[in-house]
């Protein structure tokens, strides 16, 4: 080495510092790669993607490559810097040589192309893929060598190494991916997808008409009044029953006996034979178990049933549905019966809504934990039937009762505008309101 220029030595030190900057870009940019973008672009036949997806398989062996052309570049870079230090200054420059060697080092071959590489790892990971994945072809044996010692080592301290990484996503994780996607995905396309994977958490029983709200036809009533009713029906498919709904006999599908009743020719017989077996739904089956059980047996309505067999209410493939893609039922006041707007800038909502719809359309937080229904929730909370005028705050929503008859609150007038309650219950209900107090709105 005596004989070697110095400027050859200098011009081999910056080269090993260039190597050592590579090693440890790539690195970071291969281990801070989204691994399902790359698996996409190795599907989609990117070389860099593969390379890069085949040195990932065995992420120990690429470690280990990179590793020892790191550390023999920064090695081989200290050997240089010394002699080079022996040269100009003596064995006093030996410390200075170190030093700045170690500062050059630390900021040119390790903290700013680690930092580049994190910031755009695609752009450093996959065209450092064409030249490690040779390089660990020839160098095989070597890294072969040098994991099976360390893999020896972290055996002996208990660590196991048969374990493959688990690289799935769960629910929760792919929901904040689904949320951090920003532009990526539509905001609109984000809430379908959140839909589906809430389907999992929501029972039939939060979508479900309630059993007092089904409209049926009753083969006891008039035959005028049947004929009529299926004429001006809204709904397709209705269930046929005898005096109430606990005997139903089955599903009617309308449009199949209009044209019976444009020729006259529709009979109580006729219309026995149109009626479709019922298909009755346990309460508290999941919402995409029963979109599953839908398409398995060709269904479109079916009625959820207690464990008594009693039915409480009926759900419709229509409402799963719209549980994922939002309303699009043909009914245009169907989405604002329930809630009024009144000039005060409260709103007049009726007793019997659904919790869950009142939520997702006036993006309020009312709790959704218990009752189903505005009635149900305000009567768990008051745990007495109301009179009306009475006022409360729920979930930190101020609300009045004003109309209260036959053992149901049928109307509630409620401030869009939470207020943060001084002392909460477990349900979200403010205590210094237990006992019901008489006024007209809120204080």
């Amino acid at each position: 080495m005596d004989n070697v220029p110095l400027g050859a030595l200098f011009g081999a030190l910056v080269v090993l510092i260039f190597v050592s900057a590579f090693f440890s870009g790539a690195e970071t940019g291969l281990m801070a790669l989204n691994r399902y973008r790359l698996r996409h672009l190795a599907k989609a036949g990117h070389p860099g993607a593969v390379r890069a997806s085949r040195l990932l398989e065995r992420p120990d062996r690429l470690i280990g490559l990179i590793l020892l052309g790191n550390n023999f570049a920064n090695i081989l870079a200290s050997s240089i810097a010394t002699i080079i230090a022996l040269r100009l200054m003596g064995e006093a420059g030996i410390a200075i040589a170190t030093g700045l060697l170690t500062f050059v080092v630390l900021i040119f071959a390790e903290v700013a192309p680690k930092t580049f590489a994190a910031l755009h790892p695609e752009r450093v990971a996959l065209p450092a893929s064409f030249v490690l994945h040779p390089m660990l072809r020839v160098l095989n044996v070597v890294v072969r060598g040098i994991n099976a010692i360390a893999n020896a080592l972290l055996r002996a301290v208990g660590v196991p190494l048969d374990e493959a990484s688990v690289t799935h996503l769960n629910e929760e994780e792919l929901r904040t991916v689904v949320m951090e996607a920003g532009a990526m995905i539509p905001r609109r396309h984000q809430k379908m997808l959140l839909s589906i994977l809430d389907l999992e958490r929501v029972t039939v029983e939060d979508i479900m008409v309630p059993r007092n709200e089904i409209v049926g036809i009753d083969l006891d009533d008039d035959w005028d009044t049947i004929v009529e009713q299926l004429t001006t029906s809204q709904y397709t498919r209705l269930p046929v029953y005898r005096e109430s709904i606990d005997n139903v006999l089955g599903f009617l599908h309308v449009r199949r006996i209009l044209p019976l009743i444009a020729r006259g020719a529709l009979t109580p017989e006729t219309l026995s034979t149109a009626v479709r077996e019922p298909t009755f739904i346990p309460e508290g089956t999941p919402l995409n178990r029963q979109l599953l059980n839908f398409q398995r047996h060709k269904g479109r309505v079916g009625l959820v049933v207690d464990e008594y067999g009693d039915i409480q209410g009926l759900v419709a493939l229509e409402d799963i549905l719209e549980e994922i893609v939002g309303e699009f039922t043909t009914d245009p006041s169907a989405s604002i019966r329930d809630v009024v707007p009144q000039p005060d800038g409260s709103y007049l909502v009726d007793g019997s809504a659904n919790i869950r719809d009142l939520n997702r359309t006036m993006h309020w937080r009312l709790p959704t934990g218990g009752p189903k229904t505005l009635n149900g929730l305000i009567l768990e909370y008051l745990e007495h039937i109301p009179e009306a005028n009475t006022s409360l705050m729920l979930a930190g929503y101020p609300m009045e009762v004003v109309q209260a008859q036959d053992n149901a609150i049928r109307k509630v007038r409620i401030w869009p505008t939470p207020r943060r309650p001084r002392d909460t219950t477990p349900d979200g209900g403010e205590v210094r309101t237990r006992e019901a107090q008489a006024s007209k709105g809120p204080e």
